[in-house]
């Protein structure tokens, strides 16, 4: 759908209740009256203009080849130079849509990223059937034909400029040719960019009408104009950018490269929590205890006779002892928590099972409900898990909810939704140290999505979307 805005708002402040400048009557007839004077408006015309002789004469020559090439394929006798001039089409259209792109991104700004280019084959044979499936070709084989009507089009936008133009200098040329200064002279024509024929001025008095429709026509030339450049900008999107594939592989190498970081982090962030927590603990712990063991002294050598047993400070070894205790117990607690935050022990027995764990472990009610006919693959039920910790947390610190749920279902079209909701205060958003970019992030390296409906006031719902199998 082509969304068209008055040409020329872009040069000036949008006037939006946001801002505080409505959007008054007076200020969009103001735009409107600018709108042909406007940097905008004479820039797309530029493009049109210049886009013109481009498109058809690229157009032209690329229909003359392609007839030609296919004409040739399918004989017996020129198939081997049919295929050739195939593949010298498929390079003009890539030529000609470098300089279409090239021209739309200095006239209009609209910067289109290079296809990819053709795959290499192997062998002559495997080479020249690369090059006929070159899908980005053969795209640009498309827009460079389309661009053949969408450049008359534009010609005939540009057609609005000229007779306005023109018709502006009625008075002038009526003075200047000396019409009407005879009763047998005929009247002066008027040009309309609308066949409408028989239009034409008598007197001097007259051509004041036809100056008052070249005004008329300058202020209505911009939308034509606009209208004609919307299309060709779509076009230029759908035809010359990077294809879906393209998008798709580009996609991919950034989810996987982010999961590769991810992993590295994680593991980063294990190694230091074990250094730094669990690792000065068991330290401490070999410490103690070999101050126990100093306090309580070397073991005597063998007497003959037993000798009486050397006085013990019952009270510091009590309390060594209890330190060392302590110690240990720490250790122990830090590194279940590890092993907790790597793998959930309650993910053993499926999601439903570790979420409603999670549930019970909460500081405020939270309501569960789990439809999950098959079960996710490990690292979705994974991600899962964290999602909801996460949220639930986000919950506890930052919401100010009385109540949370959490609802978790296998919609018909394969996707696992985790939905969790509160009654709280509202207003969340990514950052703000919400965590909820790292969540994106990390539902993003399985191609999920993550959604936040929380406005002021309450209540919200953060919905996380996961395949079932990553």
């Amino acid at each position: 759908m082509i969304v068209m805005t008055p040409p020329g708002t872009r040069d000036a402040p949008r006037a939006t209740p946001q801002n505080g400048h409505p959007a008054t009557p007076r200020a969009r007839a103001t735009a409107f009256l600018r709108a042909p004077l406007s940097r905008r408006a004479w820039t797309e015309t530029a493009y049109c203009l210049l886009a013109l002789p481009l498109g058809l004469t690229g157009g032209v020559l690329l229909t003359v080849l392609l007839a030609l090439g296919a004409g040739l394929t399918v004989s017996l006798v020129g198939a081997v130079i049919g295929v050739f001039v195939l593949l010298g089409c498929l390079g003009l259209a890539r030529g000609l849509g470098a300089l279409h792109r090239g021209l739309a991104s200095g006239l209009l700004g609209e910067r289109l990223p290079r296809p990819v280019p053709p795959r290499p084959g192997s062998g002559v044979v495997g080479r020249l059937d690369a090059r006929l499936r070159d899908g980005a070709g053969w795209r640009a084989v498309a827009y460079v034909l389309v661009k053949l009507p969408v450049s008359a089009l534009g010609l005939y936008a540009v057609l609005w400029w000229v007779t306005g133009l023109v018709n502006l200098t009625a008075p002038l040329r009526w003075g200047a040719f000396g019409q009407g200064t005879s009763g047998d002279v005929g009247g002066m024509p008027v040009l309309t960019p609308v066949p409408v024929g028989g239009l034409e001025v008598r007197g001097f008095a007259g051509t004041f009408a036809a100056l008052a429709l070249g005004l008329a026509l300058l202020l209505l030339a911009p939308w034509p104009t606009r209208l004609v450049v919307e299309a060709d900008r779509w076009l230029l999107r759908a035809l010359l950018g990077p294809g879906r594939l393209a998008e798709r592989v580009r996609d991919l190498e950034t989810t996987r490269a982010l999961a590769v970081d991810d992993s590295v982090a994680l593991l980063r962030s294990v190694e230091r929590d074990l250094h730094d927590g669990a690792q000065v603990r068991l330290v401490a712990v070999a410490m103690t205890l070999d101050m126990i063991r100093e306090h309580l002294g070397d073991p005597p050598p063998e007497p003959a006779a037993p000798p009486p047993h050397p006085p013990l400070d019952l009270v510091r070894l009590r309390h060594l002892v209890d330190t060392a205790h302590h110690n240990a117990t720490e250790a122990l607690t830090e590194l279940r928590d590890l092993a907790r935050g790597i793998h959930p022990p309650a993910l053993d027995e499926g999601l439903p099972d570790a979420l409603a764990t999670l549930a019970a472990r909460g500081a405020l009610p939270v309501e569960l409900s789990t439809d999950i006919p098959r079960r996710p693959t490990p690292a979705i039920e994974t991600i899962a898990y964290f999602c909801a910790a996460e949220l639930l947390t986000n919950v506890i610190k930052h919401s100010g909810a009385a109540r949370a749920a959490i609802t978790v279902a296998e919609g018909a079209d394969g996707v696992l939704r985790l939905r969790v909701s509160d009654d709280g205060r509202g207003g969340a958003r990514m950052g703000a140290g919400s965590g909820l970019p790292g969540l994106a992030q990390r539902v993003r390296t399985v191609d999920g999505r993550l959604l936040v409906d929380s406005p002021r006031g309450g209540p919200t719902t953060v919905v996380v979307e996961l395949p079932l199998h990553a």
